[in-house]
């Protein structure tokens, strides 16, 4: 039996939409969409015999089903201790090797019931990668627009999965405004891990998953890389639902990390704005995963940041150097970009108590201060 689809409504114009109607934007003000949808309660008690991938937590999920059509085993990663109080939970081991599998599976499985004419995402690394991979296991064709510059490795994973690719002359964000205006094109569902909040739940289920791992409560401190925020506003999601459904007590701190070298949303919150300040050039980083200068839901990470009562901290370049060879010391190779919450926790240690941080992508895409794409 298939989950009826929730609306889209955009979270600026209050606009609605439905989610069959392969409208990927706000239609006024042409910004990112959110879902209406009201998770329930998930049994604790009862996952026990449930699937063994993110489609375990179905009371929470849009487009759950008693047998999802779409899986690669995603989620369900272990959580492993970097020191007494710090531990990290290895995103990089899903099947794409990236956290970006657990919102592309939902994107996936959405564009499998529209049957679209044409899957299309843009990307410079994992997310392109992990849209490729679960279209391919969904039986549907999908193109992924990358800048001319991205690396060999990363065309190579998403050629193997059978994506086509079209490499856009310019950086990241000439790429996105190339596949928006495709997007617009008659019969094209737009996979997109920024403007389709299905992303945003699917990467929701990084925070069930540390609820059920620790016995029904959540660590003190979350600390999260953030770039277009996917993976920030998937865990302020989770913890919404979890406190409105009395499932935890308190809300624990989110913790936004990004690079010092482009940091628009550390600056905005300093600043204490709302929304994003005046750009300024972007320079090189290692962490090219979260180097993203103009993230569309910028207000919407600011808000939840200080919803929890978190904060931002920014890191160096020689501090996700450091980070990323003192993970693998620790025999946990990650890309540059996942190291990043590792260095801003040793260089800033958290309040007492568990912190958790995720290792979002593995080294082996990008080697030793390589960088990734910016998702």
């Amino acid at each position: 039996m298939l989950a009826p689809m929730a609306a889209y409504v955009c979270p600026r114009c209050r606009v609605n939409s439905p989610a069959d109607a392969l409208t990927w934007c706000c239609p006024r003000c042409r910004g990112p969409w959110d879902l209406d949808f009201t998770s329930a309660p998930v049994s604790l008690t009862s996952l026990a015999s449930r699937v063994n991938s993110l489609w375990r937590y179905k009371e929470a999920l849009p487009l759950a089903t008693e047998s999802p059509r779409v899986s690669l085993g995603e989620g369900r990663t272990p959580l492993v201790a970097l020191t007494e109080d710090v531990s990290a939970k290895l995103d990089f081991l899903m099947p794409t090797l990236s956290f970006k599998d657990r919102g592309a599976v939902m994107l996936a499985e959405l564009a499998r019931r529209l049957a679209p004419r044409r899957v299309l995402a843009d990307s410079s690394g994992n997310a392109g990668t992990a849209i490729a991979a679960y279209c391919a296991r969904a039986g549907l064709d999908s193109e992924v627009y990358v800048p001319q510059a991205t690396s060999a490795k990363k065309l190579e994973q998403i050629r193997a999965h059978g994506a086509r690719l079209t490499l856009v002359p310019g950086d990241r964000e000439a790429t996105a405004r190339a596949a928006r205006e495709a997007a617009d094109e008659p019969g094209v569902f737009y996979a997109s891990h920024v403007y389709n909040p299905h992303f945003l739940h699917g990467t929701k289920t990084y925070v069930y998953e540390l609820w059920e791992d620790l016995g029904g409560r959540l660590p003190d401190t979350l600390v999260v890389p953030v770039g277009n925020g996917t993976l920030l506003l998937g865990a302020a999601l989770a913890i919404e639902e979890l406190h409105g459904h009395g499932l935890i007590d308190t809300r624990p701190p989110l913790i936004a990390v990004q690079a010092a070298a482009v940091a628009p949303l550390a600056r905005a919150f300093e600043a204490g704005a709302e929304d994003l300040l005046e750009p300024e050039p972007a320079r090189p980083t290692l962490a090219e995963g979260i180097a993203i200068p103009n993230p569309p839901r910028a207000a919407q990470i600011l808000h939840a940041v200080r919803a929890t009562g978190g904060t931002f901290l920014t890191v160096t370049e020689d501090q996700l150097h450091t980070a990323q060879l003192d993970l693998a010391r620790r025999g946990l190779f990650v890309e540059s970009t996942g190291a990043a919450c590792w260095a801003a926790v040793r260089a800033t240690p958290p309040r007492p108590g568990l912190t958790v941080l995720p290792l979002c992508g593995a080294g082996a895409k990008t080697g030793v201060g390589a960088g990734v794409g910016r998702g």
